[in-house]
């Protein structure tokens, strides 16, 4: 039924303006706010041309619980260092071990790294 429609995922944020900053200058992505007053909405582009909406929630915002974004990287190390020297503190949730960089490097899946935006959704940075 929607093969061939257009889709795109979204979710909500406490602050536009900081979630702009954090996804556009901590992450690099392309993040454009459209749209004025109440209607402003955010718009990631990642790569290969896929976009993601984060919409304003004010204080009825909760952070999501689950990962809302996923990053897969060559090279898991340098994408952690990276982000570590931009601010970014990494997340470890028990049952998983880590090493001192916040990587839980486990059989059971790739190296993974969680950490949380501006409105504290969650986010992962995976090894290919």
């Amino acid at each position: 039924m929607f093969g061939s429609t257009t889709a795109f995922s979204s979710f909500s944020v406490d602050d536009l303006d900081a979630a702009r900053a954090f996804y556009g200058d901590t992450l690099g992505l392309q993040a454009d706010v459209e749209g004025t007053g109440e209607m402003r909405m955010l718009f990631l582009t990642l790569a290969g041309g896929a976009r993601v909406m984060v919409y304003p929630k004010g204080d009825a915002h909760s952070p999501a619980s689950f990962t809302v974004l996923n990053f897969q990287v060559d090279d898991i190390d340098v994408a952690v260092d990276a982000l570590a020297d931009k601010g970014v503190e990494f997340q470890r949730y028990e049952g998983f071990e880590f090493d001192a960089k916040g990587i839980c490097r486990d059989e059971r899946g790739p190296a993974i790294a969680w950490f949380t935006d501006s409105a504290k959704n969650v986010i992962a940075v995976l090894q290919r």
